[in-house]
């Protein structure tokens, strides 16, 4: 059975903490809430992890967070062995902000990075320190330090990021905001969810479901770690926080 748990980080990633109910515990232990704070592995983005407060004040923890049948359906983790709350409880939610945080910051830098390599995306995958995305380039002709210098430019800028809605006829009007080869944001329900960067998307728009910090200057330091040649036509850029490490 799907259960459509309100997603608060789709319109606040910034949110920390918030107060839920339980509206079910599946077969395998995995708690579904009424409303949630915590983001499901998705896009190459992984799930959020916390916890979970009773009334008692005792915790449960947050190992990972997953989506079911669907992208509402989201799944909360705990670890093996470990208690789970009873259906109608109400519970305290509490990210681990720290980890969240780095995701957001490398997820807006993955952004980034499409727009100075613009070319098809054939794979992608973001963590706290070391994230990479795979582009379809026929000849390379990118070096590390003109990539990161090219990031950098767009990170000190400041610009601004933010979330908009459009139609899903508007996105089948402008093909080109698709940026994946070979994976097509959902349809269906009339809403897709655009992440834009700059002043009226001047930057960058296209569809994600992920969360993202609200400038670009917050991504911080960035650099190219390395960029392998994955197949004839296949670049892999990895992206790292901190400046380049001397040669």
């Amino acid at each position: 059975m799907a259960y459509r748990t309100n997603a608060l980080f789709r319109d606040d990633a910034y949110l920390r903490t918030a107060d839920a109910v339980v509206v079910a515990v599946n077969d395998r232990g995995g708690i579904i809430l009424d409303r949630t704070i915590f983001y499901a592995t998705s896009g190459g983005q992984p799930g959020d992890t916390g916890t979970l407060e009773r009334a008692d004040g005792s915790l449960i923890a947050v190992a990972a967070t997953i989506t079911g049948e669907t992208k509402d359906d989201i799944i909360h983790v705990p670890p093996p062995e470990q208690a789970v709350p009873e259906v109608g409880e109400p519970v305290k939610l509490a990210l681990d902000w720290q980890r969240r945080h780095l995701l957001m910051r490398m997820h807006t830098a993955c952004h980034l990075l499409t727009v100075v390599c613009p070319f098809p995306i054939t794979g992608a995958s973001v963590s706290e320190d070391d994230s990479r995305i795979d582009f379809d380039i026929p000849d390379a002709g990118f070096t590390r330090e003109d990539v990161t210098a090219r990031l950098m430019e767009l990170v000190r800028a400041d610009h601004p990021v933010f979330a908009r809605l459009i139609t899903d006829e508007e996105l089948a009007a402008n093909p080109g905001l698709v940026k994946s080869k070979n994976v097509r944001p959902p349809v269906g329900t009339g809403k897709i969810r655009l992440v834009c960067i700059g002043e009226n998307a001047s930057i960058d728009s296209q569809p994600c479901g992920g969360t993202h910090v609200k400038s670009t200057g917050e991504v911080g330091e960035i650099h190219i770690g390395k960029v392998e040649k994955k197949g004839r036509e296949n670049r892999r850029f990895r992206i790292r926080f901190g400046p380049m490490p001397p040669a």
